[in-house]
């Protein structure tokens, strides 16, 4: 049976569960991690850092924030481990689980001035675990999407655990303002914590989802055959350590950039331009509900004109926009503020509809849990995690937004160097390597464990 035979033959009911279940998981995990991005731009450096001045608390809520994403690949090595040796379904349930109670107890914190320093270190544990959840949480949904999916439509597949960066960031950012605007004066004080302790639900809904559906058809073939890896995190770093370092640099301005767009943008929205913190988070909310929408189609559009194009057309959107988007910010005119708001989204969203498929597509289903999990999440530590410091430092040691626009611009270079050293495997039977003898550290005639 030739791959287009395959594709037509694999059950479209497990197809479209597959894609639901990646969804709502990603969802739910981006839920939660954005909601604590959105609350340490305008809650936490009062509530555990009361002592410090405005700017440095803020500064300090975010170097808790920055813990989550040094605890990203951590999650990724140890849940792809699990992942390339057990299976995806069994993983993604350990994620969510992790990721939800995590965030729930967060709801349940005490401030500084209920028991001082101590609040603190709580809030920075549990965020340890919402990144070691998030960090074995993308790789697993992109691949039970793309892995389900046909070959033709492995950019539109993998997107679907994309949307649920912009979905969880409008659901976040939904109740956060609606919390806000029904909690009024309280909301500082209690308000805040609504939010977090709703996560919950989500979880439920979550777990319901993701117990209905089965293994893909890739990995249950690496099963059958025993060829799962020993120790996936170690060959995929001897064999595809080039592929891991690229995969980490494509994702400079894509994700340091996001987190600037999304959330420092609060912080130097309200505190340098002086502005209403409930338009800035309707403004971020509306980028979102737009981008729900935008990165599918980005997917989709990799599928047409090849990954590696669509990569870089949004690379250099960002390098192009940078200086235009602080411009933009620093009329402090609304309009125009909400107007950079949306519309930094767009570059960004040409470069994640079509990352999940340009990642995973660098390694085999052996190691692919693995190889694309420690690749994406080690962006964490280089990217997303330092943005909004930097930004924040930046800010504070120039006084000027155009120095945030020079970073933004830096981050779009780098990846647009990595990128043009990047295969372009849009199209390619990826699976091929089943048929043959697995690579050196397999396990072939062995029987597969954790």
């Amino acid at each position: 049976m030739d791959a287009q035979s395959v594709d037509d033959a694999r059950p479209q009911v497990q197809v479209r569960r597959a894609a639901l279940a990646s969804v709502i998981g990603t969802t739910i995990e981006w839920y939660d991690f954005f909601l604590y991005g959105t609350t340490a731009a305008l809650v936490f450096g009062h509530a555990f850092f009361p002592e410090r001045n405005p700017t440095v608390g803020t500064l300090a809520a975010f170097a808790t924030f920055f813990v989550g994403f040094i605890a990203r690949p951590i999650g990724a090595a140890i849940f792809g481990h699990f992942g390339d040796r057990i299976g995806r379904k069994a993983t993604l349930i350990a994620t969510l689980l992790v990721m939800g109670i995590a965030t729930f107890l967060i709801g349940l914190t005490p401030t500084y001035g209920t028991i001082g320093v101590w609040g603190a270190v709580i809030l920075t544990i549990l965020r340890v675990f919402q990144g070691i959840g998030v960090g074995g949480e993308w790789g697993g949904s992109v691949l039970l999407a793309m892995e389900w999916g046909s070959r033709r439509r492995r950019g539109l597949m993998g997107s679907w655990a994309q949307m649920g960066v912009p979905v969880g960031l409008f659901l976040s950012t939904v109740v956060f303002s609606a919390t806000l605007a029904l909690t009024g004066d309280n909301f500082q004080s209690w308000g805040w914590r609504i939010p977090f302790l709703l996560s919950i639900a989500l979880v439920g809904v979550g777990l319901f989802v993701r117990l209905k559906i089965v293994e893909t058809p890739a990995f249950s073939r690496v099963l059958e055959s025993r060829q799962t890896a020993r120790m996936p995190v170690a060959e995929v770093l001897k064999n595809n350590w080039r592929e891991v370092i690229l995969s980490a640099l494509i994702r400079m301005a894509e994700q340091a950039p996001f987190y600037i767009f999304t959330s420092f943008v609060l912080a130097y929205g309200t505190q340098h331009l002086k502005l209403d913190e409930q338009f800035l988070t309707n403004s971020v909310t509306f980028a979102a509900l737009v981008s729900c929408f935008t990165v599918p189609l980005y997917g989709w559009l990799s599928d047409k004109i090849g990954r590696k194009r669509m990569y870089m057309i949004g690379a250099f959107g960002i390098l192009i926009y940078s200086f235009i988007y602080i411009a933009l910010l620093n009329t402090a005119v609304p309009a125009l503020v909400g107007l950079a708001i949306v519309i930094s989204i767009q570059p960004h969203d040409m470069l994640y509809g079509p990352q999940a498929a340009f990642i995973a597509e660098s390694f085999s289903t052996r190691l692919r849990y693995s190889g694309a999990s420690l690749g994406y999440q080690l962006a964490s530590i280089i990217a997303g995690g330092p943005a909004p410091l930097i930004a924040g430092a930046l800010l504070a040691a120039t006084g000027s937004g155009y120095a945030i626009a020079a970073y933004i611009a830096f981050t779009a270079v780098v990846t647009i160097v990595a990128t043009s050293m990047m295969k372009d495997r849009t199209g390619v039977d990826i699976e091929v390597e089943q048929t043959a003898a697995p690579r050196a550290g397999g396990e072939e005639g062995a029987p597969s464990r954790a």
